[in-house]
């Protein structure tokens, strides 16, 4: 049975968690793959090195004093002695990567650099395993084959070519009682340079690893008990969730909760896997179990959670539904440039497009570039949350969005966009920020409060 088990930043963040987290490890039963992200707060500070210009000689220090501080408290004679030469290693690789100018020219400059911190918190989880009287070895998603495909800062797994590469590189440990740690966050790319998955790639490395070496589970220990029918710091009485489906865990993390990375269900999805989310601070927690099919309850909504900083942009187009090629043209224009649409709605004239408060700008752009005299307006409405109601089958629930809109309308605020019919689990809408909370509050005061784990 192997299992992947996947740690993040505060989990990994001192030397208390450090050993809490060794020992999680060394009770799971069975062949383990451990994913860890960096130490809490190393990949923001290395980030603004990068973007602020920082002084490079400082940074290196800081680094370094953060790492040796916590591996001094942590190890001592031989063991010590071994993890610096490990250390140096590496250390040696950061200092080159971050001093040679000629390097900040590559394109990919940023990822290796925002994926420095892993390579450190992954040696430091192996070395307190070896202290433990395990076998366990540090490997780099270079190390281990993990490898990725995409533009800068925003990669993807490549599965396929992962799988190779941890069948050669991972696979012959696990048969010799070996605990691999490998760096999450990132792989590399065809050309051998590290490419990032994104802010909190970490989970979504862990999947695909799970994935590409057909794990039996795939366990995600963060800091908070699993998925909760609301942001315990809106609701007070949120509850957990015990289980979910892949459906309603996809709706939840790309809409808002942010218990995983959005792309994190998705390759546990395509092999079965399941997945759990638990908290490394409470072990003994149940969590949250993520797998295919999940038991039917008679309550309509599950969770309910919002997506801020947002803004819909409407293009006035007279008799747009006539004119497939330019609605294609527009949709094609924003995807060349990444930019996220998480939501559409049109009418007979008129197309809104969904999209975060920071590539409005970016999409005004590209709009403006169309060349087409069809289009009579654009316009932009800010301020604006999307809520997302997850729940077993809410389409086939007679009623449901009408008691919905009601609470909605209960709180004085309007429905500005919707989205219904294209997931059967989840009922998703737009309100304006300034209402937002309330709206949270009181979906889950009428369909959700005063039930138990569920």
């Amino acid at each position: 049975m192997i299992t992947v088990m996947k740690f993040g930043g505060t989990s990994v963040g001192s030397v208390e968690a450090l050993n809490r987290v060794a020992k999680i490890i060394a009770n799971e039963k069975g062949q383990k793959v451990v994913v860890v992200s960096a130490m809490s707060g190393i990949t923001n500070f290395l980030v603004s090195a990068v973007e602020e210009d920082k002084d490079l000689e400082e940074v290196i220090k800081k680094f370094r004093c953060k790492h040796l501080k916590v591996a001094e408290e942590l190890f001592s004679g031989e063991l010590l002695k071994e993890f610096m030469e490990e250390f140096e290693v590496r250390f040696k690789d950061f200092q080159d990567l971050l001093l040679d100018k000629e390097r900040k020219k590559d394109p990919f400059y940023g990822d290796n650099v925002s994926s420095q911190g892993e390579r450190f918190s992954s040696l430091l989880l192996a070395y307190v395993l070896k202290s433990m009287g395990l076998k366990s070895v540090a490997l780099t998603s270079e190390m281990a084959g993990v490898y990725a495909t995409g533009k800068p800062l925003s990669g993807s797994c490549d599965l396929k070519k992962t799988a190779m590469g941890l069948n050669v590189n991972v696979r012959l440990l696990l048969d010799d009682d070996v605990i691999p740690v490998i760096t999450g966050f990132y792989g590399i790319n065809e050309e051998g340079k590290p490419l990032t998955f994104g802010r909190g790639g970490s989970d979504y490395a862990a999947s695909a690893i799970g994935n590409a070496i057909d794990a039996d589970n795939i366990q995600i220990w963060t800091d908070v008990n699993g998925f909760m029918s609301a942001d315990p710091r809106l609701v007070k009485n949120a509850v957990t969730l015990n289980e979910m489906n892949f459906s309603e865990a996809a709706e939840l993390a790309h809409f808002g909760a942010k218990v995983l990375h959005s792309r994190t269900i998705e390759p546990a999805r395509l092999k079965h896997i399941p997945l759990w989310v638990k908290n490394s601070y409470e072990p003994e927690n149940h969590g949250t179990l993520i797998h295919h099919i999940r038991g039917q309850r008679k309550e309509p909504l599950r969770s309910v959670a919002m997506k801020l900083d947002l803004s819909i942009i409407t293009i006035t187009v007279g008799e747009i539904s006539y004119k497939p090629k330019l609605v294609a043209k527009i949709l094609e224009k924003l995807s060349e440039a990444e930019i996220i649409i998480y939501g559409i709605s049109t009418s007979l004239s008129n197309i809104a497009l969904l999209v975060h408060n920071l590539d409005v700008k970016k999409s005004l752009a590209l709009l403006h570039m169309l060349d087409s005299i069809d289009i009579e307006k654009i316009t932009v409405r800010s301020n604006m949350t999307l809520i997302c109601a997850v729940g077993d089958g809410l389409l086939n629930r007679c009623g449901f969005c009408g008691d919905v809109f009601g609470a909605v309308k209960a709180v004085g605020a309007s429905v500005e966009m919707i989205s219904e019919g294209a997931s059967e689990v989840a009922l998703n809408f737009v309100v304006s920020t300034d209402y937002a909370t309330e709206v949270v509050k009181t979906i889950h005061e009428k369909f959700v409060n005063g039930r138990d784990a569920i």
